[in-house]
């Protein structure tokens, strides 16, 4: 049986996002680099459901691109919730920023700019939810960053947590990073998790 196959299936399989959401997967295709940076349907829908389920009042994204998961996570939010958004490139900002003022749900994401670790250091209160996809280098950087700012019962979502299977024979840097973190959380006394093998994959982290 070809894994590929299962893989369109559940995609076929599993309602579609919203036009928007359509518009702005083809204009990052067509306009930005690096699209495969996208979270794409089936993680997109994910966190759809699991904001919707969680109703997190304050949400924070590590790794925003060009919005499609903040938008996703958003829409699942109660309406005067808030996507705190870090982010390090400024074109990826303007051309996220121009879907959130089209959206319904744009109103709950702000966008910060500047290196994701500084901007932690520099924020308040707790958070009910946090999805981590940006540099992998760095996931346990961020991992670490974050705990202290989840709240009890908070959310922890890591996407690429397989990171293209390479977390089975690590080697580059990025691998060894993302491998390092998966290890870390299983041990983690702080919290539970369950270890997805979705997409390329998605580590579901819930903090004690």
């Amino acid at each position: 049986m070809d894994l590929n196959y299962l893989d369109d299936y559940c995609i076929e399989t599993t309602q579609s996002e919203p036009d928007l959401l359509i518009e702005l997967v083809d204009k990052t295709y067509s306009d930005m680099g690096y699209p495969n940076k996208l979270s794409g349907k089936i993680i997109g829908r994910t966190l759809k459901i699991l904001a919707t389920i969680k109703q997190p009042k304050r949400v924070l994204e590590i790794g925003m691109f060009t919005g499609y998961s903040a938008l996703s996570i958003a829409e699942g939010m109660p309406d005067d919730g808030e996507i705190i958004c870090c982010e390090t490139n400024p074109r990826a900002i303007k051309f996220a920023q121009s879907f959130f003022d089209r959206s319904p749900h744009g109103h709950k994401i702000k966008p910060i700019f500047g290196p994701a670790l500084e901007t932690i250091q520099n924020l308040e209160g707790l958070f009910d939810l946090v999805f981590i996809d940006a540099d992998k280098r760095n996931y346990l950087n961020y991992y670490q960053a974050v705990v202290p700012l989840v709240s009890k019962g908070g959310l922890i979502i890591i996407d690429n947590s397989l990171w293209q299977g390479r977390v089975l024979d690590p080697k580059e840097n990025s691998d060894l990073a993302v491998n390092e973190l998966n290890r870390v959380i299983a041990q983690d006394s702080r919290v539970e998790n369950v270890h997805l093998n979705v997409r390329d994959g998605l580590n579901l982290v819930v903090k004690h």
